[in-house]
């Protein structure tokens, strides 16, 4: 039996995770299928476009990612501290970024007045929209959905593109998250899809290669 959710991730135990998300059609999610010779790599800069996107409004970093041929792996980092620090109104701002909310909430965002009776309900819904910005479970399938909406329309069919729910282990220390995260990215490497780690396209420790490289003035090859 599937272990629940709110069961794998506790804040209380740890706010680092390493999560995977695996294709289920025989195609590939990335790459090049290799029964009919079609490429997908384009769908790679969807999942990171999207994964950066989404880090930026939810209340969680992405301390490593590589996307794969066939699947995904993310170390995430909840940041709920951040969450709790800001007020109802820049919970509210942030959810609309992503989701549509109520009529309520978007008008609370515009800073309108309203009754205390409205205030009660904007009070619940702020409540909600904050603990959803800082579940994990909430951004995967932000991302998830996402990805499998496009992929879905390309391929002109319908079903899950996804092996259901995307897996998390919890990283209970430091040396845990080291060496989750140096796993994560050299996982191309491991698996022959590149050569060394600042040659893994759309992967984060080849984005942090570049930016170092980068800060010190070099202009790397890409």
């Amino acid at each position: 039996m599937a272990t629940a959710r709110h069961r794998q991730i506790s804040l209380v135990d740890t706010r680092y995770y390493h999560c995977v998300s695996r294709c289920v059609r025989r195609a590939s999610l990335c790459g090049v299928d290799k029964y009919t010779g079609q490429s997908y790599e384009h769908r790679r800069k969807w999942v990171e476009d999207k994964l950066i996107s989404l880090a930026s409004v939810f209340f969680i970093d992405v301390c490593a990612y590589a996307v794969m041929s066939n699947h995904t792996h993310m170390v995430l980092h909840v940041d709920n501290k951040k969450a709790e620090r800001l007020n109802d109104r820049a919970i509210a701002i942030r959810w609309h970024k992503i989701f549509k909310g109520s009529e309520l909430t978007r008008r609370f965002a515009k800073g309108d007045k309203f009754s205390p009776s409205e205030k009660g309900i904007i009070l619940g819904l702020t409540k909600q929209y904050r603990a959803r910005l800082m579940d994990i479970s909430w951004f995967m399938r932000s991302l998830n959905e996402f990805i499998a909406r496009k992929a879905n329309i390309e391929d002109n069919c319908k079903g899950r593109f996804w092996e259901g729910r995307f897996k998390s282990q919890a990283l209970l220390d430091e040396p845990a998250l080291i060496a989750c995260m140096a796993y994560v990215d050299l996982n191309p490497v491991r698996a022959g899809a590149a050569n060394s780690p600042e040659t893994s396209d759309y992967t984060s420790v080849k984005s942090r290669i570049f930016s170092a490289l980068n800060l010190f003035g070099f202009i790397p090859r890409r």
